[in-house]
């Protein structure tokens, strides 16, 4: 029975490793059909983020603007909005990265490198990608923003999994080292 059990977990590490790269691959296509929208289509977005990010807002500290110095804000603030989806797309796909990656023993400032790399490769693509799509241009800056979002994406997934290796999984770290 002892080894039924081992042969199992050993079976189940074997299948769902290699599963744990299906969230980077959604966020990558995430990522590619926000870029395939249109100018007019990324603006729209923005706009309908700001109105509901302001709304939420306004609600919640209860500032008491009207409809229109919501949606004044939110036109106010589209460059930001855009610029912060940019950082968090990023620091999601980083995470999403860095986390198989560091499930498969790379870590340290290895881990930070290729991640790192990965999605600064990424990131140009994508650019590169939204220089063919209407009311859409590539970016240096827009290059900067999502490495950021995926350094502090790599630098948070080492620190979850440090900790977590030091605290919850410590028996289970040391136990298994070998298999």
């Amino acid at each position: 029975m002892k080894y039924f059990i081992l042969y199992v977990k050993q079976t189940l590490r074997f299948v769902l490793k290699p599963l744990s790269f299906v969230p980077a691959i959604i966020m990558m296509c995430v990522i590619f059909m926000f870029s395939g929208q249109n100018g007019q289509e990324s603006d729209q977005l923005s706009y309908k983020v700001g109105v509901k990010v302001f709304t939420v807002a306004n609600e919640t500290l209860d500032k008491g603007w009207t409809s229109e110095h919501i949606e004044d804000l939110s036109l106010r603030s589209q460059h930001y909005i855009r610029k912060a989806a940019h950082f968090t797309e990023y620091f999601l796909l980083a995470v999403s990265v860095a986390f198989p990656l560091y499930v498969y023993g790379l870590r340290g400032i290895r881990l930070m490198v290729f991640a790192g790399l990965f999605c600064v490769g990424y990131a140009v693509l994508d650019e590169y990608h939204q220089s063919f799509i209407d009311g859409r241009t590539p970016g240096v800056k827009d290059v900067c923003i999502d490495s950021a979002g995926a350094f502090l994406g790599t630098i948070v997934t080492r620190i979850v999994g440090w900790t977590g290796r030091m605290t919850i999984f410590r028996k289970l770290s040391k136990k298994y080292i070998d298999t």
